[in-house]
């Protein structure tokens, strides 16, 4: 009889008699970056851990064996420390804090042992949360450039247009009236 040599093809695509390993089932889950980004949210208080196990239908069982993972708590840690560093973690806790302040503003607003001047600032501030509206943008040089390659074809998918923003620092205009006993040539 001969020797049974071992599968050497594809990993995973073994159809011999052999019993297959069963994969790892957290690997995938710690691949996963969102997942990643979700677990740190919870870990920060920024997400219940019914929010998380819904998104990502976890049942009780996968929930404890992910935070039996070293490796995905280690990797848990890392986005942790690197939102911090970025700042997300602390935009993020602003965001949610921030959205109790209409509150604040109307029962200030509302309250009619408060100050008149504390009640009209209120307002201002609840008028500007509520429509910041065209005033609130900033206005800004906005550059147009439409490329026509249409010639006479006049199809609209010949037509590029770019819209860009100077960079800070680019000259507004140049000026026709720079005059100098080099600049003649250029004209």
């Amino acid at each position: 009889m001969a020797n049974p040599t071992k599968y050497a093809g594809t990993p995973g695509f073994n159809v011999s008699d052999d019993v297959a390993t069963i994969p790892d089932p957290t690997r995938s889950l710690r691949e996963n970056h969102e997942l990643v980004q979700d677990l740190c949210r919870y870990a920060e208080n920024l997400a219940s851990e019914s929010a998380v196990r819904k998104k990502w239908r976890l049942d009780e069982e996968t929930w404890e064996l992910l935070g039996a993972d070293d490796e995905l708590v280690r990797a848990v840690e890392e986005e942790r420390t690197r939102r911090v560093r970025s700042g997300a973690t602390k935009r993020e806790l602003a965001q949610q804090h921030i959205v109790r302040g209409p509150n604040v503003l109307a029962s200030i607003m509302d309250d009619t042992k408060a100050n008149a001047r504390s009640r009209v600032d209120s307002i201002k501030a609840l008028d500007a949360l509520a429509d910041p509206g065209p005033e609130a943008a900033a206005a800004q040089e906005r550059i147009f450039i439409r490329i026509d390659m249409s010639a006479d074809t006049k199809d609209p998918k010949d037509v590029v247009t770019i819209e860009a923003t100077p960079r800070p620092g680019t000259p507004k205009q140049i000026e026709d009236d720079h005059n100098e006993a080099g600049d003649e040539w250029r004209r």
